[in-house]
């Protein structure tokens, strides 16, 4: 059972350090979502105060994909060339390797945007990034090591947060409190609002291993699988970063199987790295991610809103969660600026962004489902080699079926614009 909020008479626990602090907009969460939203605000000349619980942005796993929609967002904001001058890798889609044969059934180059890649930039040197172009903005605030313990409510509704420091604890009032902070979101559970959940059929173990002398470069996702394991390989340049998808429960089977077992099992869907896997020495160097996928049925009530992973978990198939969050960010921008500006954000103005945004995320959970329980879990359950139908290979070959595809996993199910960059 959700936590409901304290109302401010009976707000208890230690005393405020300070007086309340007094902003437009309250966000919580200084992920890509509620990095990107409170830069758009503050651009807009709108009083933002951003509270992210940790030290850093630095954290075991983060997604560090940006897609084109995202990198066209950035262009719009005059920051995309910047950007891109940070050490970062960028990837045209995705090859599948089984049994000798490659099959890479998606090729972003032949998008009409000016980004036919997905830049791959370590999400901690994104958010450091964004961070550094709002502390340009007079109306921008960013306080870290900031936990948001209560909600402030009245009789007119959410009006801000309480939140504590090292130092003690603090107030911040606002007409708006936004919930940015991910998939264990405070402000959620705070809120009252239980997300229906899904539990798609995988886990993955997220591991480096090392750039080796004669290792070649690559511009693509690569993929294997076989012996019901599938293994996802991206270059970062210096290192591969690996996926290693298996079926959901089975955690305790692979470690217990014992890290040769693991290094094996690596090296027979991808023998070119016999050598690699040698630096799997412990499995502390691996990082379990237990695959989920929820949506909130509703994502507001009077003066909060949730946005991003708060809203709606997406699943890693496709890599979209970095790209509907920065999306949900850019709607809500779109839609709440000039309310923040007049000091009057109605209710009606936080169901618009979920009714822009609520559609595009609940097809794209669809597609990922689908995706899940009619590829990964076959591929998942069959043991030794699989082939990739010859009849799969030829219909991707077709450019109308094979940019369909791309199209949706570059941009969305629905194209997301800025519409003012100032």
């Amino acid at each position: 059972m959700a936590t409901a909020a304290i109302p401010q008479e009976k707000l208890a626990g230690p005393e405020l350090i300070d007086p309340a602090q007094e902003t437009s907009c309250c966000i919580v969460g200084a992920g890509p979502g509620g990095m990107m939203l409170a830069l758009l605000l503050a651009r807009a000349g709108v009083k933002v105060t951003l509270l992210e619980a940790h030290k850093d942005f630095d954290r075991e796993f983060r997604g560090d994909t940006l897609h084109p929609s995202i990198l066209e967002i950035l262009d719009r904001m005059g920051l995309a060339e910047r950007l891109h001058q940070l050490p970062h890798n960028k990837i045209y889609g995705p090859t599948f390797q089984s049994s000798g044969v490659s099959f890479s059934p998606i090729d972003f180059r032949r998008l009409k945007t000016k980004f036919p890649y997905i830049m791959l930039l370590p999400q901690t040197k994104f958010l450091e990034f964004l961070a550094a172009e709002g502390k340009k903005y007079p109306t921008f605030r960013l306080r870290m090591v900031a936990n948001v313990g209560q909600l402030i409510e009245s009789e007119h509704g959410v009006e801000g947060v309480r939140y504590r420091s090292t130092a003690g604890w603090h107030e911040v009032r606002a007409p708006l409190t936004i919930g940015a902070d991910g998939r264990f979101s405070k402000v959620r559970q705070l809120a009252g609002f239980e997300p229906v959940k899904t539990s798609p059929p995988m886990d993955i173990l997220w591991f480096q291993l090392p750039h080796l002398p004669g290792d070649e470069h690559s511009d693509r996702v690569m993929g294997g699988f076989g012996n019901g394991r599938l293994l996802a390989v991206f270059d970062r340049i210096d290192y591969w970063q690996i996926g290693y998808v298996f079926p959901k429960g089975q955690y305790q089977q692979v470690r217990s199987a014992g890290l040769e077992a693991f290094r094996k099992s690596i090296v027979e869907i991808e023998p070119d790295f016999a050598k690699h896997v040698e630096a799997l020495r412990e499995w502390h160097q691996c990082s379990l991610l237990s695959v989920e996928s929820s949506r909130c049925l509703v994502w507001y009530k009077p003066g909060l809103l949730v946005i991003g992973d708060a809203a709606h978990v997406m699943s890693p198939v496709g890599g979209v969660g970095i790209n509907y969050a920065v999306q949900d960010a850019v709607v809500a921008a779109n839609v709440l600026t000039e309310p923040l500006r007049n000091g009057r954000v109605r209710v009606e103005d936080l169901a618009e962004v979920q009714r822009q945004r609520e559609w595009p995320t609940r097809v794209m959970q669809a597609i990922q489902s689908a995706m899940q329980t009619r590829m990964i879990a076959s591929v998942l359950q069959t043991q030794g080699t699989l082939r990739i139908p010859w009849i799969v290979r030829f219909l991707f070959k077709i450019p109308i079926l094979r940019d369909v595809p791309a199209r949706v996993l570059a941009f969305g199910v629905r194209r997301v614009r800025l519409q003012a960059a100032d």
